[in-house]
């Protein structure tokens, strides 16, 4: 039996492959697994049934093949709308999400995605770039600096292996293993860098080509597979430069946060924190240190950079935030003093579920323009994210690389690289080549170049953050130059904060006129920045909890003759004043070139001045990449000065195009100023949302709060998602948080009942918009049923019938229910005397409960035939009826058996099994 809420099908039938159900086996070969409704036009996908045992009911997909694990989080959605997370089997290839999370019109159009990329079914022209074929970005000019070049020190390598630690909700303890390499004979305290690699999977058979497990610890005959030391390059790099660095290894994490909410981001900063607290008491007592750390230069703790690679990304990202806004301490693994300072972040290919930056902490992210795991490259939200949330002195940069897969820049999920078996995440096809990231195309990296030049722009970064080198700020800030260590890597950026001033932002009650003012997140096509059916996707808009969101927006300019100028007025005047030029990220199709622009802004006494002209090509793509992502461009703001505009007074910008058609979008334009500004985190509230479970009770009415702390200093602004239980939408609004205040304040009514019902989650999602930070973005309320599972029975009504009539059984549970309440009967072979055939019964039936046909005439048991029955709300039964025809044909009594089963077609041990008899119509 199966419940799930108040869905309206009568009947539905499995075709599945099982294992142990020879019977059934043969199903396989002719269609995929899939449930088929005999009175539903629209069954459920190829792949997809309803399974659970006890109150365990769920909705399950099964991959054609094994899903590696990766980072991205697996997710069902029907279109924009997530259902919920699934809990992966260890097969790598079932995923099972609790049926009572689904809503019964959800179960229609059912999707699986990850990243934004679909896993159980191949897009439609999935590798087309259009009809422009992709270009090699022009090699920009070289820094004067290059920070890929190895210092003057030599290197040593070592390790150490703590007694693990506990972290909250998770049952296993956590490895505190590391590897350190640092520069030798370096004098004086040096910077500590920390590398947290992302999600893998954890252990490995020797010898295998590709057993790979999620366990922890590994089983016999297993082994680790040693992510932390993927990136020994890179440490090497920077040690050889005077920084002290470590790698920290994160198998225990792996395999456990598919059963964290927030997929396992507070664990990894706990992890990250409780490493930093070791090397805070070896700095202070240096006898206790293992080996290799007595062995480095003492670490300065005053200048750490913390580099994160996938979800590793997300969790140093959390680390940071959590050692400047202290997280709830029931939730934290480390709960001791800071006794550290993060001068920035560098972020590979990260994962940010939460959308929930930290913005007074300077970042770098590396978006990989062939990821295949992080396919969205939601990471650009590391940058587009902090916008206007605190004082906006930080520089948070995104760097593009063309050509770089997810995995390439961790040598331990390298092919030919790695110990354990490891592959190239984008994935091929040779009969469908993708133009873009295919191995061996014009723009695809090599393993080797890859993973030069994400360790030189790691180098870049640290000698900006940690040693305050302004001369390789070119490389991060959009101002267009490169690193010559990154060989032929084609790496664009542009950024927000630093010395920025102004900000031409679409939203905040900017009006647009001469284009259009378009939504990032929106499910109707007329409102959205991108068409859904548009062939690739843009970092810019990647999905969030919720399928519409407010305050994510961008200025959309499609034009089919020049001279129309598009212009942005923010709601009160902004002042350019000290910048040198203005900055414009700005973003067009894939493939496509020579888009041109005029570039004017007027102040507040209408006096209008071109600025100057700018020009820009789309990245290389396909439909397979994320290549809308918006280029730094720059106009001088001298010919403002020249013509006295009041520069501390500009109302309005316009880009009117020169082109003779096109599109673009524009995501904010900023008054730019060379250098970095001295950055102080500003004291800010942060909110931390929670979860409680009740049971519902056997009557009354009671109300209960969703859990939500609000900790830190100051007041701020936080946008609330109310997320409907039975449909998924969301109501949001705007509102105001101190700490130690009830501001968010969700009240949820439970009534209780003596009916059998579903676990029902009452959640709402959290987003930061102003002098704020948000911890755990999403949690709720979840209301348990606690009424005992009805006993389903199956009994005869008509089981001897004669041809031309119904045979029928009914399925009866002794009182109604508040859910839908499946169950599946399956018809067995008969033990003595003939078999109804599979021409003895209506073929129209046959087809809807099966998806097979009479011919060739055999056994009705043959035909597959196991049907899901559904009892809906408040009803107590329902019948299985199936229509006998009326032949010519003498014959002797027939019969057929029927049994109720479990989720593997299976008949009930404890269940009777029904023979219904056909007597031949004289």
């Amino acid at each position: 039996m199966i419940r799930a809420r108040r869905i309206c099908v009568t009947a539905v039938a499995v075709l599945a492959a099982l294992a142990g159900s020879p019977g059934l086996a043969q199903a396989e070969q002719s269609r995929e697994p899939g449930l088929l409704s005999a009175m539903d036009d629209n069954p459920l996908p190829p792949g997809w049934r309803i399974g659970g045992e006890g109150g365990a009911r769920e909705l399950v997909w099964r991959a054609p093949k094994a899903v590696p694990m990766g980072d991205a989080r697996v997710e069902f959605r029907t279109g924009d709308r997530l259902l919920g997370v699934p809990k992966p089997a260890r097969d790598g290839r079932t995923f099972r999400l609790a049926l009572g999370e689904a809503r019964p019109e959800q179960l229609t159009g059912l999707q699986v995605t990850a990243a934004g990329r679909r896993l159980d079914a191949a897009a439609d022209d999935k590798h087309s770039s259009g009809s422009r074929v992709p270009r090699i970005p022009a090699q920009a000019p070289a820094n004067g600096v290059d920070p890929g070049k190895p210092g003057s020190y030599r290197t040593f390598t070592g390790e150490y292996d703590l007694d693990p630690v506990r972290l909250p909700g998770f049952d296993t303890p956590v490895e505190m293993t590391a590897k350190v390499v640092a520069p030798k004979a370096a004098t004086g305290s040096r910077p500590l860098a920390l590398f947290l690699h992302g999600r893998h999977g954890t252990c490995y058979k020797p010898g295998s080509e590709d057993d790979v497990t999620g366990d922890w610890p590994c089983a016999d005959g297993y082994k680790p597979i040693p992510s932390h030391l993927g990136y020994l390059r890179d440490q090497r790099l920077l040690a050889s430069q005077g920084y002290v660095t470590v790698s920290i290894s994160a198998n225990g994490i792996n395999a456990q946060d598919w059963e964290a909410e927030d997929a396992g981001a507070q664990a990894r900063s706990s992890l990250v924190r409780q490493h930093l607290a070791r090397w805070a008491d070896w700095t202070a007592h240096r006898s206790s240190a293992p080996a290799v750390v007595r062995k480095a230069a003492k670490a300065d703790l005053s200048r750490v950079l913390l580099v994160g690679h996938s979800r590793g990304g997300e969790g140093v990202n959390r680390a940071a935030m959590d050692s400047l806004y202290p997280p709830p301490a029931a939730e934290d693994g480390y709960r001791g003093p800071v006794r550290w300072k993060v001068r920035g972040t560098v972020l590979i290919g990260p994962t940010i579920f939460g959308q929930n930056p930290v913005a007074d902490v300077p970042s770098v992210t590396l978006l990989p323009g062939c990821d295949g795991d992080v396919s969205d490259l939601q990471g650009e939200d590391f940058v587009d994210g902090t916008r206007g949330i605190s004082r906006g002195t930080a520089l948070h940069s995104a760097l593009y690389m063309v050509g770089a897969n997810h995995n390439y820049f961790n040598s331990e999920w390298t092919p030919g690289e790695a110990v354990a078996p490891a592959m190239d995440d984008f994935g091929t096809d040779p009969d469908q080549p993708d133009p873009v990231c295919t191995p061996g195309a014009a723009t695809r990296l090599t393993a080797a170049q890859q993973h030069k030049a994400g360790a030189t722009y790691i180098a870049a970064a640290a000698r900006l953050f940690l040693a305050g080198d302004d001369r390789v700020r070119p490389l991060l800030d959009g101002s267009g130059k490169r690193a010559p260590s990154a060989g032929p890597a084609r790496v664009l950026t542009h950024a927000v904060g630093g010395r920025r001033s102004g900000g031409f932002l679409p939203d905040g009650g900017a009006k647009v006129t001469g284009a259009r003012l378009c939504s990032a997140i929106d499910p109707d096509p007329a409102v959205a920045c991108l068409h859904p059916e548009t062939l690739g996707s843009s970092p810019h808009f990647a999905s969030w909890e919720t399928e519409q969101e407010t305050g994510r927006s961008a200025v959309d300019l499609k034009w089919s003759a020049p001279g129309r100028a598009a212009r942005i007025t923010p709601a009160k005047p902004l002042s350019l004043r000290g910048s040198q030029k203005l900055a414009l990220r700005v973003f067009v199709p894939p493939n496509t070139t020579g888009t041109k622009f005029d570039v004017s802004v007027t102040d507040s006494s209408n006096r209008r001045v071109k600025l100057g002209s700018i020009r820009v090509d789309g990245l290389p793509g396909s439909a397979s990449t994320a290549s809308y992502w918006a280029q730094e461009l720059r106009v001088p703001l001298s010919a403002a000065t020249r013509a006295g505009l009041d520069l501390r007074h500009v109302k309005s910008l316009d880009l009117t195009p020169r082109s003779q058609s096109g599109r673009a979008w524009l995501m904010d334009a900023w008054g730019w100023t060379p250098g970095t500004s001295a950055v102080k985190a500003a004291a800010l509230p942060r909110v931390d949302v929670g979860r409680t479970i009740v049971k519902e009770g056997d009557s009354g009415t009671r109300t209960y709060r969703i859990p939500v702390e609000i900790s830190g200093h100051g007041s701020g602004q936080v946008r609330v998602y109310v997320l409907d239980p039975d449909s998924g939408r969301a109501e949001n609004r705007l509102v105001t948080v101190r700490p130690g205040s009830h501001a968010i304040d969700v009240p949820v009514e439970v009534k209780g009942d003596t009916v059998y019902g579903d676990d029902v989650d009452h959640d709402i999602a959290v987003k930061a918009v102003r002098n704020a930070v948000v911890g755990k973005h999403r949690g709720g309320f979840t209301v348990e049923n606690d009424d005992p599972e009805p006993v389903i029975t199956l009994s005869p009504v008509a089981d001897r019938v004669t041809e031309g009539e119904t045979l029928t059984w009914r399925l009866s549970v002794d009182a109604p229910t508040a859910v839908d309440l499946w169950t599946p009967v399956r018809v067995l072979p008969v033990t003595e005397g003939a078999e109804l055939s599979t021409k003895d019964v209506d073929p129209q039936w046959l087809k809807d409960s099966s998806g097979d046909v009479p011919d060739p005439e055999r056994p009705l048991s043959h035909a597959h035939l196991w049907v899901w029955l559904n009892i809906p709300p408040g009803s107590t039964s329902v019948d299985f009826v199936v229509p006998i025809v009326r032949d010519q044909v003498a014959e002797p009594t027939e019969s057929m058996r029927l049994a109720q089963t479990d989720r593997n077609a299976e008949p009930l041990p404890d269940r009777p099994v029904l023979t219904g008899t056909v007597l031949d119509k004289p």
